[in-house]
């Protein structure tokens, strides 16, 4: 999973500054654009799920909360400023 990660950032990336690139010529000024949009489209719709369920996967989600149980672990850790 990691690795299509990484590919897939460095697609993503490579569009961009493709894009980035292309938006500075003005006989390619539309195609850059185009090309900047479609790599903003695939972080927000690929490469952002991809990361956020990798970066989660196997963690409980109430480790995280600040719930009573929670509290009393990190009050007999000393951790009183809560």
């Amino acid at each position: 999973m990691k690795y299509v990660i990484r590919i897939l950032a460095i697609l993503v990336l490579l569009s961009l500054l493709s894009g980035l690139y292309c938006s500075y010529t003005p006989e390619h000024k539309e195609l850059g654009e185009k090309l900047i949009g479609f790599s903003v489209l695939g972080t927000v719709l690929f490469l952002m799920p991809l990361f956020i369920y990798h970066s989660w996967k196997g963690k409980k989600f109430s480790d995280y909360t600040l719930t009573k149980e929670n509290l009393d672990k990190m009050r007999k850790k000393g951790i009183d400023k809560f």
